[in-house]
C-alpha cells in the first residue's frame, strides 16, 4: 500500500509539473456564459485540470448524530496521454471518505489513490459515476448513492433531491479569484435526503438525514496569492440553502469571495466582496499536527448571520497520503440571527500551508 501511494504521488507531482509547463490550451478553459446542461454536466469532464464530486451531511442514528463526507477527484495528467499504453496515468483519481462521531471524539477517515484503470478505476462522461475498486458515487433516477468500504468504517448512503439544482455563481460559472481565469464551474444539490446505513467497529445502524454535494470542475483554481479557502454548505431547517467561501491569503486577507442563498422554492442569490464575511469565534489546536483551525465562525451574508459551531472539535483529515494535503472539515450546527438555522459543512485548508492544488 505505501509503494502503491508513493507511486501515486510521484504521479501527483509529475501531473502538477506538466500544468505549470502546459500553455493555457492544455487544458480546457472555464468560460464565463458556457450554460451547464445535465445530465451531461453531472458527469466527468476529462478536459479539465481537475474536478471533484463533494457530498457531506448530517445524520441521525440510534447511537446520537453524525457526521459524513465523500469526496472524489479526477485529475488530468497530460504529460502521459501519448502513452498507449492502457495502464497509462493520463486519469488519476483520488477520494476521501470519513465519519464524524461524537462518541468517539475523533474523526474515522480513509483515501484512496488509483490511475484510471478500465471498469475497476473510473469517471463516467453521461452522469456522475465515480469509482476507486469497491469506493463509488453514482446517480441513477436523480438518486446519488455511495458505497464505501474503509479500513474502520463503512458507509452505504442514498441521497434524493428535494430541491432543484443550483447554480453557483454566474448561472454555475465561479470566480475563485482575481482574474476571470481564476473560475470554476460550479453547481450544487442542497437539501439532499439522505437514507442508508452505517458500520463501524462497535456495529451497523440505519441513518437518516440531511446531505449537500458539490460538483465542481476547473484548468485554474487558486489564485497564486491565495493559500486556501474557508467554504460552507448549510441545508436550513427553513428549507433554503447557503454556500459561501473565502479565498485567503497568506496575512490571512480575503483574496476573493462568494455566496449564495437560494429560499425554499425561490431563485439563486450571488453576492460577493465585502457582502460574504467569516468572523473566527473559537480555534481548535490538533493535537497530532499543531494546526490551529477557527471551528467555531459567525458568517454573515448580506444581512443575515448564522453562527457556526462544530458538531466535534476533532475533524481534521490527513490526506497527505493521497492529495498530500492537512485540512478540517466537519460538520456544523447553525444557528440564524434574524435567518433560520440548520446543519451544514465547514471546511478549513491552507491553515499548514499553501493547497497544492
Amino acid at each position: 500500500m505505501r509503494r502503491r501511494v508513493a507511486a501515486l504521488l510521484a504521479l501527483v507531482a509529475m501531473a502538477a509539473s506538466a500544468a505549470s509547463a502546459a500553455s493555457a490550451a492544455t487544458f480546457d478553459p472555464v468560460l464565463r456564459g458556457t450554460m451547464l446542461a445535465f445530465p451531461r454536466d453531472f458527469g466527468s469532464h476529462p478536459g479539465y485540470r481537475i474536478e471533484w464530486w463533494y457530498l457531506t451531511g448530517n445524520l441521525e442514528s440510534d447511537q446520537g448524530p453524525l457526521g459524513f463526507q465523500v469526496t472524489f477527484f479526477r485529475v488530468r495528467n497530460p504529460e502521459a496521454e501519448g502513452n498507449p499504453s492502457r495502464f497509462s496515468p493520463a486519469q488519476l483519481l483520488f477520494a476521501h471518505a470519513a465519519l464524524a462521531d461524537p462518541a468517539r471524539g475523533r474523526l474515522l477517515h480513509d483515501q484512496r489513490s488509483a490511475r484510471a484503470y478500465d471498469d475497476l478505476v473510473f469517471a463516467r462522461l453521461a452522469d456522475t459515476d465515480v469509482r476507486i475498486d469497491d469506493w463509488s458515487l453514482t446517480r441513477q433516477s436523480s438518486v446519488y448513492r455511495t458505497r464505501i468500504a474503509g479500513e474502520d468504517f463503512a458507509l452505504d448512503l442514498e441521497a434524493r433531491p428535494s430541491e432543484p439544482v443550483l447554480l453557483e455563481g454566474d448561472r454555475g460559472f465561479s470566480r475563485k479569484g482575481p482574474l476571470a481565469s481564476q473560475a470554476s464551474y460550479y453547481y450544487s444539490e442542497p437539501q439532499l435526503r439522505v437514507t442508508g446505513t452505517v458500520r463501524t467497529g462497535s456495529g451497523a445502524w440505519s441513518v437518516t438525514g440531511i446531505a449537500w454535494l458539490d460538483h465542481e470542475w476547473s484548468s485554474e483554481y487558486l489564485a497564486p496569492e491565495a493559500v486556501g479557502w474557508d467554504w460552507l454548505g448549510a441545508n436550513l431547517d427553513d428549507g433554503s440553502a447557503l454556500m459561501a467561501f473565502r479565498m485567503r491569503g497568506k496575512d490571512g486577507s480575503v483574496v476573493w469571495s462568494q455566496a449564495t442563498w437560494r429560499a425554499k422554492g425561490g431563485a439563486p442569490v450571488s453576492y460577493g466582496g465585502d457582502a460574504v464575511r467569516f468572523i473566527p469565534r473559537r480555534s481548535w489546536k490538533s493535537p497530532r499536527t499543531g494546526i490551529d483551525y477557527p471551528v467555531a465562525m459567525t458568517v454573515q451574508v448580506g444581512e443575515r448571520r448564522w453562527t457556526l459551531d462544530p458538531l466535534m472539535d476533532d475533524q481534521e483529515l490527513d490526506a497527505r497520503e493521497s492529495t498530500g494535503t492537512l485540512y478540517w472539515e466537519g460538520a456544523v450546527r447553525i444557528a440564524g440571527e434574524g435567518a433560520s438555522g440548520g446543519r451544514g459543512y465547514l471546511e478549513l485548508t491552507g491553515y499548514d500551508a499553501r493547497v497544492p492544488f
